[in-house]
């Protein structure tokens, strides 16, 4: 299951002050036959030697969640950044969202399951003259 998008961070805070105090990552999974992005917190509690994941759905067309950067600082900062330029998710509240991997990327995220990377490819860099480019992309 997964919790409602405006509980993640009362339920954030409650695990941090319940020892987990690590956030090894936050990952996101792209499901466009229901509209919908899952973001995933996994996190780590040391001293319980517990590792938990919350689960919040959010809608693909309006990819916003609130930032976890007060909680858990940096750590959140870098995968906030991270999954804003691969699958275009605005966490609320987050005031770097700058790119991570690719600085002047245009075009939708290139996670999401409808990007069409063989497209954006050959039309980036596709050499018609080299016979082995032109067997892969005809």
């Amino acid at each position: 299951g997964s919790i409602e998008k405006s509980l993640l961070l009362s339920i954030a805070e409650w695990l941090n002050e319940q020892g987990f105090l690590h956030l090894s990552a936050i990952s996101a999974t792209d499901w466009p036959e229901k509209n919908r992005l899952e973001v995933t917190y996994h996190l780590w509690s040391y001293e319980q030697k517990i590792l938990i994941t919350l689960k919040s759905m959010i809608p693909r067309d309006q990819a916003m969640i609130d930032s976890v950067v007060p909680i858990w600082g940096a750590n959140a900062q870098v995968h906030e950044r991270e999954l804003h330029e691969l699958f275009g998710i605005t966490f609320e509240g987050n005031d770097d969202l700058s790119a991570l991997f690719v600085n002047d990327w245009e075009g939708p995220p290139a996670f999401r399951k409808d990007f069409d990377w063989r497209a954006f490819v050959r039309e980036q860099d596709y050499d018609e003259t080299n016979a082995r480019e032109k067997e892969y992309y005809e």
